[in-house]
């Protein structure tokens, strides 16, 4: 098989996974500390907007990173405060969340800007550069595997290899710290936390804000390292896909990677088969493939879901007993 071609489709998977990485671990931390996210498609749209808005307005990468940073973990914070202290649905807040995540992005977008809901182009200084050009031109250089390995692996911006840290990092903390053993604790039984002495509701909480910071980068990574500019609804379902890469992953950070990283090869896929002509089939329709990725996630969740076994006390509010 060509090396190019090979190069070329793990880089783009790598590309068009990062979103969905991000936003499955998000959802696992959430999770596992035993509050169902299904406003992870919200939080991920609404700080796109954020960061597109603040970007074009300031002109400011870092700037437009915190605006993103702040509307996550709002958010987050809005759905721990529904659902963790006020005991609410955790299933109707999440949706809440997304569709007024999607109808507000739209309304700003028109009153601010008036260009039908996007957002102008953001500056090129808002956007991510590339890194490690010059060693992937190094490793270009040995015979057989150089090119597809530098395509692949070098030259991707700074967020494609640090979601790739993130990764680790959130096994770590998860399973190699105390702070992760009792966040698990408190998914599986909140009760045992509660009588150690350790408070349930700030553990959540502070999955929680984990969750938003995750959710914010995978939105921002939509206009500073994708798209220069934010359309509406344009994470396309990105996440629930994520939502169904955590459950085919069993809610472990590497199990979710794995999960997303197939979504991403779909999508990347996808892409390059637009327009193409299979023996036998002929032209394939371009919907066909662009409905790919959505298809495996309803594949995903129709035979997992029931296999799949989830935090024992995911989605039951805790209450203390006087």
């Amino acid at each position: 098989m060509d090396e190019v071609f090979v190069g070329t489709i793990v880089a783009s998977t790598l590309r068009v996974s990062v979103p969905l990485i991000l936003c499955a671990l998000a959802g696992v931390l959430c999770e596992r500390s035993g509050v169902i996210d299904l406003g992870l498609e919200g939080k991920m749209l609404m700080t796109a907007f954020a960061t597109a808005a603040v970007g074009v307005v300031s002109g400011s990468l870092g700037l437009a990173l915190l605006a993103a940073l702040v509307v996550g973990v709002a958010l987050s914070m809005l759905h721990g405060y529904a659902c963790v202290s006020h005991t609410g649905d955790q299933v109707v807040l999440g949706m809440a969340i997304t569709m007024t995540a999607a109808g507000l992005s739209v309304v700003l977008g028109i009153a601010w800007f008036a260009q039908g809901g996007q957002t102008p182009p953001v500056p090129e200084a808002v956007r991510l550069s590339r890194w490690f050009i010059g060693a992937g031109d190094v490793v270009a250089q040995i015979p057989l595997v150089g090119t597809a390995l530098s395509l692949a692996f070098f030259g991707h911006n700074l967020m494609v290899y640090g979601t790739l840290a993130l990764v680790a990092f959130v096994w770590w903390l998860l399973y190699r710290t105390r702070f992760g053993l009792r966040l698990r604790a408190a998914g599986e039984n909140p009760t045992m936390v509660d009588a150690a002495g350790v408070s349930v509701k700030l553990l959540r909480y502070q999955a929680l804000a984990l969750n938003g910071v995750l959710s914010a980068l995978a939105g921002a990574y939509l206009v500073i390292a994708q798209n220069p500019s934010f359309i509406p609804n344009m994470t396309a379902g990105r996440g629930y896909m994520a939502l169904a890469a955590l459950i085919f992953g069993k809610w472990h950070p590497v199990g979710a990677l794995w999960a997303c990283l197939l979504f991403g090869f779909l999508d990347a896929v996808s892409i390059r088969m637009q327009g193409a002509e299979l023996p036998l089939i002929g032209a394939v329709p371009v919907q066909f493939i662009q409905a790919l990725p959505y298809i495996l996630t309803v594949v995903l969740l129709a035979g997992f879901i029931g296999k799949s076994v989830a935090p024992a006390a995911l989605g039951r509010p805790y209450v203390k007993e006087r």
